[in-house]
């Protein structure tokens, strides 16, 4: 069968979870895809970087840019003139003009349980997308349980329509033993241990306002690490930091946006990672902490406790903050724990790779060429 993939979010220079998502399952898409006979069509709205993706006689690439309305007129004008077997969009929207069998990935609803975190058109748009996905798809992909509940709860999408196919993690990511490597990358980002870290987006969802009060209230000797590129409204979190005394100011460092090459060595060094975010559909730099062997204190709420399996990760209640001040503090100074909940991840991270996602993603869009809604698995 041919299967038309949006590839438009796999392009972006600095991925984030949804970008890393599109990105790292089409290429496992692409080596799966050939061993079961299927044709792969991705889709792109700019011309991508030289050999993203690998080249094969299976695999048709096409940029079609249109500086506006890309998905609802150009990319929408593609599926009708050559309609794929099925249609899937890993981390974007289906046009709403298609009406062929299509498969949709909905990462999260925490836009529900915090509205406060979005802008209001932000809003307006994920209520729409998710409601037009979930009733448009002939099946849909959450990256968890925690999704596949909201889904059904908020927009009433049959439970047997919902599939959960957990996200695997970055392969290229490995632990950084090397002390010297290490090194150059906190001297690069002027970080000094030891420090706690943050990673991901600046945003009101990921609970940062409490984290640095946390942070202070902890009265650890610690640099706090918040690395992320700014999203909306991230002006509250840099106020917070900016109302400080100058010497807790300055011992929280802001490196931007860390690539891939960087991302080991950060994870490695620091004493714990910090993520007690209020709402996550699956929660990616927790994964990555353990990979390289890190301590995480997480929230107790959404998929969180889903993916760290409850006892890899010192989980809180993410409205708590005398409770999230305490974990640092007992991260900070107990190294037994710390060692404890490193093994743990490592164990637990072997659960996710993208070569089982590819496997369960590829199950689900077989499915619905099939017309059927359910997948049998083995």
């Amino acid at each position: 069968m041919i299967i038309g993939i949006d590839a438009s979010r796999a392009t972006r220079a600095q991925r984030t979870g949804t970008e890393g998502y599109a990105y790292f399952l089409i290429h496992a898409l692409i080596d799966l895809a050939g061993e079961r006979g299927h044709q792969l069509r991705l889709y792109f709205n700019q011309p991508p970087q030289a050999e993203l993706f690998p080249e094969a006689d299976y695999v048709e690439q096409l940029v079609m840019p249109l500086p506006r309305l890309w998905t609802h007129v150009r990319l929408a004008w593609e599926l009708h003139r050559r309609p794929p077997d099925v249609f899937f969009t890993p981390a974007h929207v289906i046009p709403f003009t298609y009406h062929h069998p299509s498969v949709a990935t909905v990462h999260d609803l925490g836009y529900h349980h915090f509205p406060e975190a979005h802008t209001r058109q932000q809003l307006a748009y994920l209520r729409w997308s998710t409601r037009h996905n979930g009733r448009s798809a002939r099946c849909v992909i959450t990256d968890s349980l925690a999704t596949q509940t909201d889904l059904h709860s908020f927009y009433k999408v049959p439970q047997n329509k919902i599939h959960v196919v957990y996200p695997g993690v970055d392969p290229g990511l490995q632990p950084v033993m090397d002390g010297s490597e290490i090194a150059a990358v906190l001297q690069k980002y002027g970080v000094t241990p030891p420090y706690l870290l943050y990673l991901s987006t600046l945003q009101p969802r990921k609970n940062l306002l409490r984290l640095i009060r946390a942070y202070v209230q902890s009265g650890v000797p610690h640099q706090l690490v918040i690395a992320g590129k700014r999203g909306w409204l991230a002006e509250p979190i840099l106020d917070e930091i900016f109302h400080l005394d100058m010497a807790t100011a300055k011992r929280i460092i802001l490196p931007g946006f860390v690539p891939d090459a960087d991302k080991g060595a950060l994870l490695s060094g620091a004493t714990a990672l910090l993520y007690p975010s209020l709402y996550e559909g699956f929660g990616f730099p927790v994964l990555e902490a353990q990979v390289c062997g890190t301590a995480v204190l997480t929230a107790n709420t959404s998929s969180l406790p889903e993916i760290t399996g409850d006892d890899s990760a010192f989980l809180v209640d993410p409205l708590d903050t005398a409770a999230i001040a305490d974990g640092i503090k007992q991260l900070a100074t107990d190294a037994t724990l710390r060692d404890k909940l490193a093994q743990r991840g490592l164990v637990n991270v072997q659960r996710f790779t993208w070569e089982k996602t590819a496997v369960q993603v590829l199950d689900v869009l077989e499915a619905a060429v099939a017309g059927e809604t359910a997948v049998q698995r083995a």
